[in-house]
């Protein structure tokens, strides 16, 4: 006869990326006893290789560059941009949460001075957070509080009586959890199948995100029969080099800053201030997968050195920026067939000067923010780019309060879920730095609704 071992604790997190790290220390600092389990043998997961960006509002770093923004105006931009397809309660919860992401970042002492308007934002509202340095204290605090982590421990399925979660399954021993179960495993981007299952026109984007994102927690939520939301407008984002290393966040939009876009024939295809998930499904839609972001030496002077989605000298560094004299012997370099680059560029220059309108109806730098600006002082540079699959933002059907729903709407008692294994917030596209924002916001929320199951 086999003796399962069966651990006994109160709350379960499964997955060691922000939203699960945030959870097992706000569950300890309420005095519940909690596991948290990582099947990689680190903590961080997509956390950890992000550049690091949240989307916050209202805050003394806006105001400071007097910034106006509001709850209000940061709501109607994340709507705005979900399509209508994005549940509006989570989006609400998210900015009634403002307060305890804010005072979190306070705590670890992770700010950085910079400040962007980025995709999906009417105003600058995108914060750089020294994101390692945010998990970091995040890890430290937890274990201080009491919280098991164990690495290298994959979850293998929930423990279920039949009318509720009781807790996790793993190689190393069933963990029985009297609260409840949250699920903080992150996406589906390394799953090709999947990937395949759910949005086979995507799959062919470069697999990215954190190395454990197999969409464990999605499988093993939805054998309990939970709900999906929004996992059909998963797209991979533009920007990144195709020999891009895991250990490297290199994502550039030069677009962004005032670079065309051109695929391999010389030509522009869309508007460059769309989003970057737009944008990933037009790139997979032009030859070779790829387009190389072109522009001149006055948008090279716009990079931010250790700015992620800014930093061109990183790029250089790596040899992945691609420098002429001319459009002609960028043209040659980058294997165009001749003089398409110079005509193209010659086209969306007198757009620039207002003397014809721009096919693609391209009026900003992104989003319609910022001065259009031609490409016309040498050197002239490029940046070859594909879509990766960086996050994954669809998945399991959530309450406000993070407990995972049927399609119906009825709730699985006891299981929980943040981060990005869940879906529903996001809708068609997502504003820069609502990931992670969400990913520590939700991971308080999933805390607070455990203890408060706990007797006194």
């Amino acid at each position: 006869m086999v003796t399962t071992t069966v651990r006994e604790t109160e709350a379960v997190v499964v997955g060691g990326g922000l939203a699960g790290i945030t959870a097992a220390h706000r569950l300890a600092a309420r005095g519940v006893r909690v596991v948290l389990l990582e099947k990689r043998d680190k903590l961080g997961g997509s956390s950890a290789m992000s550049g690091g960006w949240f989307a916050l509002s209202d805050t003394p770093i806006q105001h400071r560059a007097n910034v106006e923004d509001s709850a209000g105006s940061f709501l109607r931009d994340m709507v705005e941009t979900g399509g209508g397809y994005a549940d509006v309660a989570l989006l609400q919860r998210l900015v009634e949460r403002q307060s305890d992401v804010i005072a979190t970042i306070d705590r670890a002492s992770a700010w950085t001075d910079e400040l962007k308007v980025s995709w999906g934002m009417s105003v600058p509202r995108a914060h750089l957070i020294r994101i390692r340095d945010l998990l970091g204290f995040l890890e430290r605090e937890a274990a201080s509080a009491g919280a098991s982590i164990l690495t290298a421990h994959p979850a293998e399925s929930m423990m279920w009586d039949g009318a509720r979660v009781t807790g996790v399954r793993s190689q190393a021993g069933d963990i029985a959890a009297s609260l409840g179960v949250v699920l903080t495993s992150g996406g589906f981007s390394r799953s090709r199948d999947l990937l395949d299952l759910f949005v086979p026109h995507q799959a062919a984007a470069m697999p990215y995100g954190g190395a454990g994102n197999t969409g464990d927690g999605l499988r093993m939520a939805m054998v309990l029969g939970a709900g999906l939301a929004d996992v059909g407008h998963v797209a991979g984002t533009y920007g990144q080099h195709a020999d891009t290393r895991d250990d490297e966040h290199e994502l550039l939009t030069a677009n962004y800053l005032g670079a065309i876009l051109i695929n391999a024939n010389g030509d522009r295809f869309s508007d460059e201030s769309a989003s970057y998930k737009i944008l990933g499904s037009a790139v997979l839609d032009q030859p070779q997968g790829m387009a190389h972001q072109v522009f001149d030496s006055v948008v090279r002077g716009r990079s931010k050195p250790g700015v992620p989605l800014s930093d061109m000298e990183r790029i250089d560094e790596l040899g992945h920026l691609v420098q002429a004299p001319s459009l002609g012997a960028l043209e040659a370099k980058l294997g165009i067939p001749r003089g398409r680059l110079e005509r193209t560029v010659d086209v969306y220059n007198s757009v620039v000067a207002g003397i014809r309108a721009d096919q693609f109806h391209r009026n900003g730098l992104v989003a319609g923010v910022g001065d259009l600006v031609p490409v016309r002082v040498p050197p002239f540079y490029a940046y070859s780019a594909v879509p990766a699959m960086t996050s994954t933002y669809g998945g399991l059907k959530v309450a406000a309060d993070t407990s995972v729903q049927r399609m119906d709407g009825t709730r699985i008692d006891r299981l929980f879920a943040a981060g990005e294994v869940t879906g529903g917030f996001h809708g068609a596209s997502y504003m820069t730095g609502t990931a992670l924002t969400k990913a520590l916001a939700f991971g308080i929320e999933a805390a607070d609704t455990i203890a408060a199951l706990k007797r006194p």
